[in-house]
């Protein structure tokens, strides 16, 4: 059934639109554990991504423990499955944060994909097209290696794990690691609280070490960057504010500055492409090859 349903779904997609001019970019940021920043930091990103005038969308796929409206300071009344559903419109559950970023709250994917009526996912489709414009989709994904998180970071164009130099956060990295490489070779890392760069580098270094050696192949890993351990962060949080507006001369705020510097070069390769790689269509389409 659900074979039948992606192809279907895939024909629908494919023939919604002409072709637009960018590609929406999917960047899954995801942990072994909870605990080590990841809501923060996928929250912050994306505002800042934001700000230097890209167009965000930020996808909660975290469903058991979500808080990025504790993040943003915003509430919920809706997500994408009450649109599958039929109780909701596409344009109802979206949440504007800021300029140039708006909050999709979302569901686990297993939850996602039990529904198969095509007539909701022609509808849902269609009416999903008023994201197709976006630049980039951040997707916070749950801690730990899921199989439904393990199918939003199949769907992506990029994996980041967040980890913290503490030994259990740093095990659990490395096993969401091994895991993800049995789906990707480009694996991206940010070290989150830690004393400076040169700990970053070092952490990330043996993790990288351990890596190769057990996991070998073509894995590619990189450190995309990281966030020095700071008690304005906490502090914003406790605020139920972003870091990146209420601290923006913070060493913090440089960090996830020079983050999604980073993650930006890449956009740069987005030209002339298909609609069905663009906004919540795409990731749809994506999530349903995948299942």
């Amino acid at each position: 059934m659900i074979g039948n349903q992606a192809q279907k779904l895939e024909e629908l997609v494919a023939s919604s639109a002409q072709k637009r001019s960018k590609k929406t970019r999917f960047i899954a940021i995801t942990s072994g554990k909870g605990g080590v920043g990841k809501s923060t930091i996928s929250s912050n990103l994306a505002y800042v991504l934001a700000q230097s005038g890209l167009n965000v969308g930020i996808f909660d796929a975290d469903i058991g423990l979500a808080n990025l409206d504790v993040m943003f300071n915003v509430k919920i009344k809706k997500n994408i499955l009450h649109v599958l559903k039929g109780e909701a419109t596409v344009s109802e559950i979206l949440i504007p944060i800021t300029r140039n970023l708006i909050l999709i709250p979302g569901e686990s994917g297993d939850e996602i994909l039990k529904y198969s009526d095509m007539a909701l996912f022609e509808r849902f489709m269609e009416e999903a097209k008023v994201l197709d414009k976006l630049d980039v989709m951040i997707i916070d994904t749950g801690a730990g290696i899921g199989e439904h998180i393990q199918m939003f970071l199949n769907a992506a164009d990029d994996v980041i794990v967040v980890t913290v130099p503490d030994p259990a956060a740093i095990t659990d990295a490395y096993a969401t690691i091994k895991t993800v490489a049995t789906l990707r070779d480009d694996i991206g890392v940010i070290m989150n609280q830690v004393k400076n760069q040169k700990e970053a580098e070092a952490v990330f270094g043996k993790i990288k070490k351990v890596a190769s050696a057990n996991i070998g192949g073509d894995l590619d890993l990189q450190l995309i960057g990281k966030i020095n351990s700071d008690i304005k962060v906490s502090s914003a949080v406790k605020q139920r504010a972003l870091f990146s507006v209420s601290y923006p001369n913070s060493q913090a705020y440089k960090d996830i500055t020079n983050i999604a510097n980073n993650i930006a070069k890449k956009l740069e390769h987005n030209v002339l492409v298909t609609p069905n790689e663009s906004g919540l269509t795409g990731l749809f389409k994506r999530l349903m090859e995948h299942f």
